[in-house]
């Protein structure tokens, strides 16, 4: 059985006869991906919460973003929230019982000011929080990402989306070199990296094997896995939605060729049966939680009930 030899130490490679992950029943996969996850991850599940610390105006041109100035999606905008706010919605998941928190900021990167501020408001949060404190705010330089670490940042978020041939059809503005590039900075900088994609943008199910590799190559320890919900006034308003089955099929791809780290359950939950339940039994082993930029139906208190009820647990 291959999820006996994945627990035994092999990993899958690009270049095996992967055809088993697309024609074994769904059902059997997903046996094999729930005994890797209880080797590798056991009974834990990792919650994560956001903030979204600003919003709107982004210059960039991805199809599937409410975010871009691009589009006509009426989104909210407005400049980085201020320190206070930030630390009061923390300080609240804190105590909801959460894992980590993450600041996630509109735009290709953030402008010195607003850098500053973020700087700001993570020292504050280092010094009054004990949650892990994670980040995204997009295309940064090494200085920046030192700067972020030595003010308490921990983790930093910077998704690849999609393959490596499919990014184009994405997104034109940046490259997925681009963020290949800022992924190994970060990593260079001492943050770990999260990491992972949307699916259901178009793409086939090569890329979404080919998107599981580039992460694993990277070493990626937290691996979202985001469903895309079209928006209204987006290039991608008008595609179907993923059935269940596809989003299972997927999640336990991940779990074969990215044995060790946490595939997280992130926006389009929502189209799961129970909200995610199965997946936490066969594959995910995280999620993001609480009052989210992008997805909805779920907060802090039901998923850890949720996960309770599983027979997992959020505590380490």
């Amino acid at each position: 059985m291959i999820a006996e030899k994945i627990i035994s130490g092999e990993r899958l490679k690009p270049n095996d006869d992967l055809k088993f992950l697309l024609t074994t029943p769904l059902e059997d996969l997903q046996k094999g991906a729930a005994l890797i996850q209880k080797k590798f991850c056991g009974k834990h599940i990792d919650l994560c919460t956001i903030i979204n610390g600003k919003s709107g105006r982004c210059g960039e041109d991805c199809k599937y973003c409410a975010q871009s100035a691009r589009h006509k999606t009426g989104v909210n905008e407005y400049n980085f929230l201020p320190t206070e706010k930030i630390l009061e919605v923390a300080l609240a998941d804190e105590q909801a019982g959460v894992n980590r928190f993450s600041i996630v900021t509109s735009g290709r990167n953030l402008d010195e000011k607003n850098f500053e501020r973020a700087i700001e408001a993570y020292k504050v949060l280092r010094d009054k929080v004990k949650l892990e404190l994670c980040a995204s705010h997009g295309i940064l330089t090494y200085e920046q990402l030192k700067k972020l670490r030595a003010a308490g940042v921990k983790r930093y978020h910077h998704n690849l989306e999609t393959s490596r041939r499919y990014f184009p059809h994405i997104c034109t503005t940046h490259t997925f070199d681009d963020r290949i590039r800022t992924i190994k900075l970060a990593q260079a900088a001492g943050l770990e990296v999260c990491s992972g994609g949307i699916i259901g943008m178009g793409e086939n199910w090569q890329d979404r094997i080919d998107l599981a590799f580039e992460l694993a190559a990277l070493n990626i320890k937290s691996i979202p896995i985001n469903v895309l919900n079209p928006i209204k006034g987006t290039p991608l308003e008008n595609l179907p939605l993923l059935a269940p089955e596809d989003i299972f099929r997927t999640i336990a791809i991940f779990r074969y060729i990215n044995p060790t780290a946490n595939v997280r359950l992130a926006a389009g939950r929502k189209f799961l049966p129970d909200n995610g339940a199965s997946a936490f039994l066969h594959g995910a082993s995280a999620a993001i939680t609480g009052n989210m930029l992008t997805t909805s139906n779920t907060n802090i208190k039901s998923d850890l009930k949720l996960i309770s009820e599983l027979g997992l647990t959020n505590k380490f």
